[in-house]
């Protein structure tokens, strides 16, 4: 079976991971490292025995397929330069700076006839993916992603950051956009929404309340979920879930049956699964774009309420 050879870009912090776990699979070989910090793409490269390169005109024709992991401002050019000279993608989340890139991408990705997933790296979670198997129908979340501040991914807002990938969940689970949002949101330790909390309404009578902080003195990563006769608690860090449902007048639990990975390498495997069988992706460029566009909209909320309580604030003084 011919390898497949494969290039990153960007060698930061998660770049980095992307590099350890396609080095690792098999039928796989990383083939170049794309930085603009030429030093440290050849200080990786270096590591890994393969060519470094300081853009990606240098790599096209060497490489099959890329993973782009750079900031999310040139997740469009790039990825599109990419699928134009022939080559399949995996753009890390958020798929690109707005909605209507995005699409752009994802009608890109459809012309060219590549294959375009994007970095939803939950939805590979063996916890979310052993919730599906019982998932019949939402009315419920109750969602929280809390992490340590880091001064990584401080470009974007934490509804981008982290959110992003619980607004992903839902939208996949309940299979409808929303018909109302409800947001607030402030900076503590940035200029940009380092905590958020959302209220999201849909058509069908679900709702979903999410929170997300990067300022939080502890990590969490949970999701509860309930539907008829039932409630589900899952933790995305350890990778479980529970089921509790009333039986016979009792409340019965069950553990989910649930297969440990990492997340990350489930991710590759499948996007390169998906190259050498030219299916579809797990996560596409329109999925990733709907999120984005919830997304947006939080973020519209949030800032009409900020405005809301500065002019409460200036009224009282």
């Amino acid at each position: 079976m011919t390898q497949i050879r494969v290039a990153v870009i960007g060698a930061g912090a998660f770049g980095r991971n992307h590099v350890r776990v396609v080095s690792q699979l098999p039928d796989v070989r990383l083939a170049a490292i794309v930085d603009l910090d030429f030093e440290r793409a050849q200080q990786i490269a270096k590591e890994h025995n393969c060519p470094a390169f300081r853009n990606i005109e240098e790599a096209i024709g060497n490489v099959d397929a890329a993973i782009v992991s750079t900031p999310t401002v040139t997740h469009e050019a790039i990825a599109a330069r990419l699928m134009e000279a022939g080559m399949d993608v995996l753009v890390e989340k958020p798929i690109a700076s707005s909605s209507e890139a995005g699409e752009r991408l994802g009608r890109l990705a459809q012309e060219r006839g590549r294959i375009l997933q994007v970095g939803q790296l939950e939805r590979f979670n063996p916890a979310v993916v052993a919730l599906e198997q019982v998932l019949t129908i939402p009315l419920f979340f109750e969602i929280h992603r809390l992490s340590v501040f880091t001064p990584r991914s401080l470009d974007i807002d934490v509804v981008l950051d982290l959110m992003i990938h619980d607004l992903d969940i839902v939208l996949s689970f309940t299979r409808e956009q929303p018909a109302e949002i409800r947001a607030a949101g402030i900076s503590v330790l940035s200029n940009r929404v380092d905590i958020a909390n959302v209220r999201l309404s849909f058509a069908s009578g679900c709702i979903a309340n999410l929170t997300a902080s990067r300022v939080s003195t502890e990590t969490v990563r949970k999701l509860r979920l309930f539907q008829p006769g039932e409630y589900i608690s899952l933790d995305y860090k350890r990778q479980d879930a529970v089921r509790l449902a009333v039986q016979d007048g009792n409340i019965g639990f069950q553990q989910l049956p649930i297969t440990h990975g990492e997340p990350l390498q489930l991710e590759l495997a499948g996007f390169f699964r998906a190259v050498r069988q030219r299916t579809a992706p797990r996560v596409d460029a329109f999925q990733a774009t709907n999120a984005l566009r919830v997304a947006e909209g939080i973020l519209a909320n949030i800032k009409e309420h900020a405005n809301l309580v500065a002019e409460t604030i200036r009224s009282r003084s």
